[in-house]
Order: C-alpha cells, then sequence, then structure tokens
C-alpha cells in the first residue's frame, strides 16, 4: 500500500495540474461556476481521506473529475425544486450529441473567457479567474495584487454573487464578444505567469512549471482567434521570450540565477525564434501604420534584446534603453521606471541611473525592487556604506525567502570585497 505522504503528493500534482480544466468541465456541464468550484473542492476533500487508505487511483484526474459529478448530481437531488428535477432528469439521460464550443474549443480558455465578462469589474475578472481557473490561493492572489487577502475574498466572492444574480450563464463567447474580453485575459495570464515564475516560498519549487507551461498554452488559443491584436500577440511573445530562460533559471542547488550570470546555452532557441517572429510583424506593422506599439510588445522586445546577446557584456544596452522609453509613454508604471533606471546605468554610468531611479522615491519606497537596485548602483558608484544600507531595506521588504536569499548573498558578497 502507498506511503499516506504518497497520496499526499499526488493530490499536490493533480490540484497544480488539473484544477482549472476540471472546474471548466464541471462549470461546461451543470453552467454553474460556483458549483463548480464547490464540488471540484469536495473532492479533493474526499480523495485525501480515501487515497491515504486506498492508495492513489491509476487515473487520478478522472477520480476527481467523477468524484465532483456525483458530488454535484447529490447536490442537485437535495436542493432542486420540481423544474430543476426535470432539469437533472434530462442531464442524467441526455443522450443528444455533444453541444458546438463556438470559437473557443479548450475548456480552460472558455472559462477563462467566460469569468472575463464585461458585467464584471476588471480586478474582480483578474481575481476570479486566477482563482477558478489557475486554481490560485486567496493568499497567493493578494500577493500579486499586493493587497490584503480579504479584499481579494471580497473580490471574488462579489463576482460570483454578481454572475449569479445577473444569471450569466456559463457559455462559449461568441466572435464578437472576443476582443472586448481580451484585455482582462491577457492581465490573467499575464499574472499567472508572474505567479509562475517568481516563485514563493510556499510553493514546492522554486519555479511553478505547471503554471508557467499552462499561460504559456492558453496564450496561444487568443492569439490564434485575434491575430490582430497587439496585446494579445505581445503577451504570447513575451511569454515564449521568457520560457525561453527557464532551463537556465535555476543552479543545481535550486538558487535563483540572475538574467546576467544565466548559461545562455541552456536557452530555448526555438521559443525566442518564435517570438522574435511574432515582434517583427508587429514592429512591420507598426511602421506602415503609425501606430503605437504597446505594453506587452515592447516588454517582448526587451527580452529579445537579452536574447539576441550572446552574453551580458554583448547586450545592445541603447536600444534597451529606447525601449524603456518608449514603454514609459504606454506605461508610466514604477516597475518599469526602475527598469528603465537599470538600462541607463548599463548604457551610460551608476550615475546617470541613479537620476532616473530617485524619480521613483516617493512611490517605490516600500517595494523591495527599488532598494535592491539602489544598491546595486550605489555599489557600482563605489557608495558601499549606502548600498549595504540598501540591500538591508531590501531583503527586509522580499516577497519571499528565495529572493531574500538572493539578496543577502549580494550583500554578502560586497561587504566581503569592501572589507579586502
Amino acid at each position: 500500500m502507498p506511503e499516506p505522504r504518497d497520496a499526499a503528493d499526488a493530490l499536490t500534482e493533480i490540484h497544480r495540474a488539473e484544477w482549472g480544466r476540471i472546474v471548466a468541465g464541471l462549470a461546461r456541464r451543470f453552467g454553474d461556476l460556483d458549483l463548480a468550484e464547490e464540488v471540484a473542492a469536495d473532492a479533493f476533500a474526499v480523495a485525501v481521506e480515501r487515497w491515504a487508505a486506498d492508495g492513489v487511483p491509476p487515473n487520478p484526474g478522472a477520480w476527481i473529475t467523477t468524484t465532483a459529478h456525483r458530488r454535484a448530481m447529490d447536490r442537485l437531488r437535495r436542493e432542486a425544486r420540481r423544474d430543476d428535477k426535470h432539469r437533472e432528469a434530462l442531464l442524467i439521460a441526455d443522450d443528444s450529441p455533444a453541444e458546438e464550443v463556438g470559437a473557443v474549443a479548450d475548456d480552460r480558455l472558455r472559462l477563462l473567457f467566460a469569468c472575463c465578462h464585461p458585467l464584471l469589474g476588471v480586478e474582480t475578472r483578474v481575481a476570479l479567474t486566477l482563482r477558478v481557473v489557475a486554481g490560485l490561493s486567496v493568499e497567493e492572489i493578494a500577493r500579486l495584487f499586493l493587497v490584503p487577502p480579504t479584499t481579494i475574498a471580497q473580490r471574488i466572492t462579489r463576482g460570483k454573487a454578481k454572475i449569479g444574480a445577473a444569471r450569466i450563464p456559463f457559455r462559449v463567447p461568441e466572435a464578437g464578444d472576443l476582443p472586448e474580453r481580451a484585455a482582462a485575459v491577457v492581465a490573467v495570464l499575464s499574472l499567472m505567469y508572474t505567479h509562475g515564475y517568481a516563485a514563493t516560498g510556499e510553493a514546492p519549487d522554486r519555479l511553478r512549471i505547471d503554471l508557467l507551461t499552462e499561460a504559456v498554452r492558453l496564450a496561444r488559443e487568443p492569439h490564434v482567434l485575434l491575430p490582430d491584436d497587439g496585446d494579445v500577440t505581445g503577451l504570447l511573445a513575451l511569454l515564449l521570450a521568457s520560457s525561453a530562460q527557464i532551463p537556465a533559471r535555476l543552479a543545481p542547488d535550486g538558487a535563483l540565477v540572475t538574467l546576467s550570470e544565466q548559461n545562455r546555452d541552456a536557452w530555448d532557441r526555438a521559443m525566442i525564434s518564435e517570438a522574435d517572429a511574432l515582434i517583427a510583424e508587429r514592429q512591420r506593422i507598426a511602421q506602415a501604420t503609425g501606430i503605437r506599439l504597446g505594453r506587452f510588445e515592447l516588454l517582448a522586445a526587451v527580452h529579445l534584446v537579452h536574447a539576441r546577446a550572446p552574453d551580458a557584456r554583448s547586450t545592445d544596452w541603447s536600444q534597451i534603453v529606447t525601449l524603456y522609453e518608449m514603454l514609459e509613454r504606454v506605461d508610466p508604471s514604477p516597475i518599469v521606471g526602475v527598469n528603465h533606471a537599470i538600462a541607463v546605468a548599463e548604457a551610460d554610468s551608476p550615475e546617470a541611473g541613479l537620476a532616473v531611479l530617485e524619480r521613483h522615491d516617493d512611490t517605490l519606497a516600500g517595494h523591495y525592487a527599488f532598494h535592491a537596485v539602489r544598491a546595486h548602483l550605489r555599489a557600482a558608484g563605489g557608495e558601499t556604506a549606502e548600498a549595504l544600507r540598501a540591500y538591508d531595506r531590501a531583503i527586509s521588504l522580499a516577497p519571499s525567502p528565495e529572493m531574500a536569499e538572493l539578496l543577502a548573498a549580494r550583500r554578502r558578497h560586497l561587504a566581503h570585497n569592501s572589507s579586502h
């Protein structure tokens, strides 16, 4: 009989890999998102006891799906009124051909578009779909939004309540509905990828490969559906260019490896080529039509400048500075400003980079990245004492033990070198 830990490991793996698919299939079957999520959670709770006692079934995902389906039917039997019982009987006996899936064939992507209904606020759409489709916990989503977990829980609850009150059905969006929901879909996939790439201390691995892979997979379908949407294309290119670095992201001991220290021979060149082709086409269209490239297209272009350099020393930083100047015009966020400062420092001098960075002192004083970059630039300019203080502040604000560990290692290296 398998050890209980085997069952626990299997459940963790299935939850991470299959949660979105299971909920999406149940929502499509029963037309009730709240019910789908609840019975899926019930099925996982049942599996905790059953699998520990009986062992992991041959097809764990199918076991969870079947158990959740039975739970849903039991609940309908208990709670249904007369008309609903008639509906239930039709569900059980229905042997008609499956309905057409419409413009979106993938269950999880259909659920993603369904949750991105225009009746919901953008923040609610993102929080709801990260919870339901990606299976992130409320706490994990709260870290992505930089807000308290209670705020996220309220958004998700209100979103579900609004869907129920407005009787919004779980259905495939028509092709004409897709463009207005694209912005929320792009935001969700971007945050899903961010969560997978910026691993947290609660994750058993430094990278959530399942979320990274799923975000890239899901990003391909909107691009097929909306090939002329710059954000959709830019997001796919960005995720491909970033994913290409995953094989070099971790050291053998599991420590995070910075971009400048990564083994570029390990990068996935096929992904980089695909991303390069997508951005080259968008740049050609922009030049021909005069349109402005968007945030995701520009971020992808930055990644591709790094990807084209055979090593860190060969990076065309002047081109990256230009891209960040363009990016600040379309997305004047503080984080973009921090990255712009890094590029200026590399292309010009640490002092020039600090001048750009200090513009964001008021807005980013509570963010670890601001202090980490300040520490790096102060150290590069020979201001060791100021750099060490900045590292201390960055470490205290680090979003995960892994990031705190990386910053502490840099601080130790600086302190050691300065004492010799």
